[in-house]
C-alpha cells in the first residue's frame, strides 16, 4: 500500500518537473499549509517581500526591490 502511493507522488512529481525546469530560476523552495490550503513558491530562502500583488486567479506575486522573489497560491489544492 504505501509503496504504490509513493509510487503515485513519484509519478505525479514526475510531471511538474518539466515546468519547473522551465522557469528561469536556479532554486526553488517549496512549502505548502495544509490548513489553509496555500502553496508558497520562493525564488529566494523565504523571506519578506517589499511588495506583493494580488492576480485576479488568487496567486499572490511577491516582490523584492522590483524583483520576483516568489508565489503564493491561494486554494492551492483547488487548482489540479
Amino acid at each position: 500500500m504505501a509503496s504504490q502511493i509513493i509510487k503515485n507522488e513519484i509519478l505525479e512529481l514526475n510531471s511538474i518537473i518539466p515546468h519547473f525546469l522551465k522557469m528561469n530560476k536556479q532554486r526553488i523552495w517549496i512549502d505548502y499549509d495544509k490548513e489553509v490550503d496555500v502553496l508558497y513558491v520562493n525564488y529566494r530562502k523565504p523571506q519578506r517581500a517589499t511588495d506583493s500583488e494580488m492576480l485576479e486567479n488568487g496567486i499572490i506575486v511577491r516582490y523584492c526591490d522590483g524583483e520576483i522573489v516568489g508565489l503564493t497560491i491561494l486554494d492551492a489544492s483547488l487548482r489540479t
